[in-house]
């Protein structure tokens, strides 16, 4: 058990400039006990990546608001291996394709991608705490 607070990343991934969701995420998970690595707004995939490695976090949270998450999140669980990160948490929420789209669908696009939870738009922040908490403890990790 560790000492310290839960590190997590935090960030709006690719072009996408949305900046109102990611405060809102990270006001919630600084108040449910964690120490938010906020990257902010325009966070490529590297950015997400060497965040994680220089805080030992141990979740990666990406949002996408733009429409353009296909594009921008592939191949994201594929950079975290390689960078010695198989098994961190990546989550991911959002707006995630253009137009509209059965989530069912998306989502399983998104977890054939590598992401443990994607979120579907208007997710409030309790549940994604809450599967965070229950992800981090089937690890040994309290939050």
């Amino acid at each position: 058990m560790e000492n310290s607070k839960t590190k997590i990343v935090l960030g709006v991934i690719g072009a996408d400039c949305h900046a109102v969701g990611n405060k809102i995420l990270n006001y919630a998970f600084t108040a449910a006990g964690c120490e938010v690595i906020n990257l902010g707004v325009l966070v490529s995939q590297e950015e997400f990546v060497n965040a994680a490695i220089e805080t030992n976090a141990k979740a990666i949270l990406v949002a996408s608001l733009y429409g353009h998450g296909e594009i921008d999140c592939r191949g994201l669980r594929d950079r975290c291996q390689e960078a010695g990160l198989g098994d961190i948490l990546l989550y991911l929420g959002g707006n995630l394709v253009v137009g509209k789209a059965d989530f069912t669908l998306v989502k399983k696009k998104f977890m054939d991608m590598g992401y443990d939870k994607v979120y579907a738009p208007g997710t409030l922040p309790d549940e994604v705490i809450d599967d965070l908490k229950n992800d981090l403890s089937k690890r040994g990790i309290l939050m």
